[in-house]
């Protein structure tokens, strides 16, 4: 029979592959760039980038597959514990021209633990996918959430509420009035297999969750990739984009993870935005389309 972990290693690479050819026949210029890199400590991975595209600023749709011992730093700064582990996954972060269209943050990824006998001694499943536009149009915030909280009811309907708060309460950054980076989606981690949920159960749901990405973030693309735009939409894009950068190299566990295993710091860092803005004390206009946003951010909406 099929492993556990050969099963997840053909989702993510099947995901892969299905996203960049949706994200390519979106932009309708741009092509993913493939770059295959081995990690010196086990494993390796495919990164794949798309640039300068008519629609897609920057993005990356990466798979990485690595393993190794467990090291002193791991159990000290990560508390992991065991002889061996293993990391599996699929992370993508799309960061597109028009400030209109939104940045979008996905990630499914599984995670096994061996002992002394190379026998699993902890499985855990995690992802999901996030929105962060620059501009707030409800109805696509609706339609997204939508989107999500109609693949979370066909597995378990406790998912979704539980996973998008989960959400919103990871993607803050916490030094900046705990003001979140985005209008959230859902997300989960350590999710262990149990009586009720099976690791089969958790592959299939995981699986869904990646799909659904199509489904969720093209319709929106579509919708708003030809609305004209000016210089101060531009501004506004990369004042946010500095907000997405801050919560990436202070806070996100996987950027984390990913430089503490001796990770291919290119494809941890590829989720940064091509052009990015700071400015001292940068606050928008009472009642303006971006403070209408800012305040989205400030406190989380139940978009459904």
């Amino acid at each position: 029979m099929e492993s556990i972990k050969d099963k997840w290693i053909g989702v993510i690479q099947d995901l892969q592959d299905k996203i960049c050819g949706k994200l390519e026949l979106c932009d309708g210029n741009a092509t993913f760039v493939e770059d295959i890199w081995e990690r010196s400590g086990g494993g390796g991975g495919k990164t794949r980038v798309i640039t300068n595209g008519n629609v897609f600023e920057k993005g990356g749709v990466n798979t990485s597959v690595v393993y190794g011992k467990v090291a002193e730093p791991m159990r000290k700064e990560l508390g992991i514990h065991g002889e061996k582990w293993f990391a599996c996954g699929l992370s993508l972060v799309i960061h597109p021209v028009n400030p209109f269209v939104p940045t979008v943050h996905c990630n499914y990824r599984m995670f096994e633990l061996y002992d002394e006998k190379d026998e699993v001694i902890e499985r855990w499943f995690g992802g999901g996918t996030d929105l962060t536009p620059y501009y707030l149009f409800d109805e696509d915030a609706r339609f997204f959430h939508q989107t999500y909280r109609t693949v979370c009811d066909t597995f378990d309907k406790s998912f979704y509420p539980v996973f998008k708060k989960e959400c919103d309460n990871y993607f803050i950054n916490l030094h900046r009035n705990h003001e979140r980076r985005g209008i959230g989606g859902i997300f989960y981690d350590h999710q262990k297999p149990d009586g009720s949920h099976s690791p089969e159960f958790w592959v299939n749901f995981s699986r869904s969750c990646g799909y659904a990405f199509i489904d969720s973030y093209i319709p929106i693309v579509e919708r708003r990739k030809q609305m004209p735009y000016n210089e101060k939409n531009k501004f506004w894009q990369e004042i946010r984009r500095g907000r997405y950068v801050e919560f990436n190299l202070l806070h996100d566990r996987g950027t984390l993870f990913g430089l503490r295993t001796n990770g291919r710091t290119e494809s941890i860092l590829m989720s940064l935005p091509a052009t990015v803005r700071f400015e001292y004390n940068h606050q928008p206009e009472p009642g303006s389309e971006e403070d209408k946003l800012l305040q989205v951010c400030l406190n989380p909406v139940d978009w459904i």
